[in-house]
């Protein structure tokens, strides 16, 4: 999985075959979920998270939306 970036024990990043639309996958300590950031951040799915755990990644997801779009655009040359 390319990481986009790792910050308060949240790792971000999308696997090589994903498809569209533009989206991240957050992981920390065995839950995923999974983010749209190609209008806003949109909570897509998750599992395992806490509420309070999810706020923090889409947080961190809003914050960073530049450099995943950046990263996806990069990788997938789309």
């Amino acid at each position: 999985m390319p990481r986009v970036f790792e910050q308060d024990g949240f790792r971000f990043g999308f696997y090589s075959n994903d498809h569209e639309p533009v989206h991240v996958h957050v992981v920390k300590a065995g839950a995923e979920a999974i983010f749209d950031v190609a209008d806003g951040v949109e909570l897509r799915e998750s599992h395992g998270f806490r509420l309070n755990d999810l706020a923090k990644a889409q947080q961190l997801a809003q914050e960073n939306k530049q450099l995943i779009l950046d990263k996806w655009h990069e990788h997938f040359g789309r």
